[in-house]
């Protein structure tokens, strides 16, 4: 298995330096991105359609630009949360869709596309989090927060799905992220957000999410190569394919709910190893 895992390495290491030549291309387009997701002055020529408030519309060239632009940057630096997100955007139409219908098939789901509930500071009651027992799932996942020094203010507001239910869908997903840490078990270093990405990439079907389960792995070192493709890897796609829909739990209203019962009504296993919060840079 050592020499399987070494194998992959060395082609990962490859594959890193044809990317990296790719980026020398492109970085102009990525730069390009950069200054159009902080401005809407190029797509919308004056005009709003009111779809959703933020929304940009955009043409399939724009979009298949967009798409480009920021997968390099992404690729460039995995912690650029905006640029994931155009990423995400402008490649996941046909799988928001399905995602869409999975919720409404699901009596959970549908009252979640109907009451369009929002992840937020403002909307989490953290005092009364703080005074749930231990083993709560609410109470994980705020120490899931405390830990990883995260907040669930900073997932970016959506704006180039044009459709004002799949753009709900694909902030509903931005906004359970750390919530599927919590039910993974999983930190925010480099591994772990792999591993939650080969889980999000079989149970989502965005491209972004697969993008990120390929790519992700070129940034682990040979150690934390083995614990993926030995462990963690499998364990996250088992599940990912078999679990619920996890846009269809109501979470605010599980908060109370034990982590172990959660984990077995969405049929997730518990991680194969625990891994600790540590610092992002630490790969």
């Amino acid at each position: 298995m050592r020499i399987i895992v070494l194998t992959m390495s060395r082609l990962l290491g490859r594959l890193s330096l044809w990317v990296n030549h790719r980026q020398c291309v492109l970085i102009s387009r990525a730069l390009c991105v950069q200054q159009l997701h902080s401005s809407s002055a190029g797509f919308t020529d004056g005009s709003y359609d009111g779809l959703y408030p933020g929304h940009i519309q955009t043409t399939p060239m724009q979009k298949a630009l967009l798409a480009v632009g920021s997968g390099v940057a992404a690729l460039q630096n995995p912690y650029r949360h905006d640029m994931v997100a155009v990423l995400g955007e402008t490649t996941g139409h046909l799988a928001l869709i399905k995602l869409r219908d999975r919720m409404r098939n699901d009596p959970e789901g549908y009252t979640i596309l109907t009451e369009r509930p929002r992840i937020r500071l403002s909307t989490l009651d953290l005092n009364n989090m703080a005074s749930l027992p231990d083993g709560s799932f609410g109470r994980e996942y705020l120490r899931f927060l405390e830990d990883n020094r995260v907040t669930p203010d900073s997932r970016a507001d959506v704006k180039f799905v044009d459709d004002e239910e799949l753009a709900y869908v694909m902030q509903r997903y931005r906004e359970v992220h750390d919530l599927l840490h919590t039910l993974l078990g999983m930190p925010t270093n480099m591994l772990g957000e792999v591993a939650v990405k080969w889980f999000e990439a079989a149970q989502t079907g965005l491209p972004m999410c697969a993008l990120g389960a390929v790519l992700g792995p070129l940034r682990l070192n040979t150690s934390r190569l083995q614990s993926l493709f030995t462990s963690l890897g499998p364990w996250a796609l088992q599940n990912g394919r078999r679990s619920r829909c996890i846009l269809s739990i109501f979470y605010e209203r599980r908060w109370e709910q034990s982590l172990e019962d959660l984990r077995q009504e969405l049929n997730i296993e518990p991680p194969p190893v625990t891994l600790s919060a540590t610092n992002k840079s630490s790969t």
